[in-house]
C-alpha cells in the first residue's frame, strides 16, 4: 500500500522518528530510500499475513532491514533480537517522561544535597534535574 506524505508523517511521529523494532534513528525524508542511512518503511505490527490492517494503530516506522527481516513474525520476537521490549515513545509521551524524570532527579538531588550539606543542596537539585531530563526515556 502507498502512503501519502501526511500518513507517513503521522506514522513517523508515533515513535519520534525511531525504528519501532531496533530504535535506530530514522529520517522522515528518506521513506523507502533503500540503501541510505536513516531510510525506513511502514511496518505492520500485526502482520498483514496474520490479519493485520492498514489502520494507524497497527502501523509503525521501521528501518528497512528490520521490516524485511521481521516478515510475518511477531513484533515482540523481532524486538527481542535487539534487546527491546517496546516501541520508542511518541513525542508527547517522550516529553511527559522527560518531565517526570527531571522531577525525580530534582527530588533525588535535594535529598542528596541535604545529606551532604545544605549549602550545596540547590546545586544538587539542578544537577538532578539535568540528569533526569537528559536520561533517555526509552530506556526506562
Amino acid at each position: 500500500m502507498r502512503f501519502n506524505q501526511q500518513q507517513q508523517e503521522k506514522i513517523f511521529q508515533r515513535t519520534s522518528g525511531y525504528c519501532h523494532i531496533c530504535h535506530k534513528k530514522l529520517s522522515l525524508y528518506k521513506y523507502a530510500a533503500e540503501g541510505e542511512s536513516g531510510s525506513w518503511e511502514v511496518e505492520h505490527s500485526n502482520p498483514q499475513a496474520k490479519g493485520g490492517t492498514h489502520r494507524l494503530n497497527n502501523l509503525y516506522p521501521a528501518c528497512i532491514s528490520c521490516n524485511r527481516s521481521k516478515g510475518a513474525k511477531s513484533t515482540r520476537s523481532a524486538r527481542a533480537k535487539h534487546g527491546k521490549t517496546r516501541a520508542p515513545l511518541s513525542l508527547s509521551k517522550r516529553r511527559k517522561a522527560k518531565t517526570i524524570n527531571a522531577l525525580k532527579g530534582a527530588l533525588l538531588g535535594s535529598v542528596t544535597g541535604i545529606f551532604l550539606t545544605i549549602d550545596i543542596a540547590g546545586a544538587c537539585v539542578v544537577v538532578g534535574v539535568m540528569i533526569g531530563y537528559l536520561r533517555n526515556p526509552d530506556h526506562d
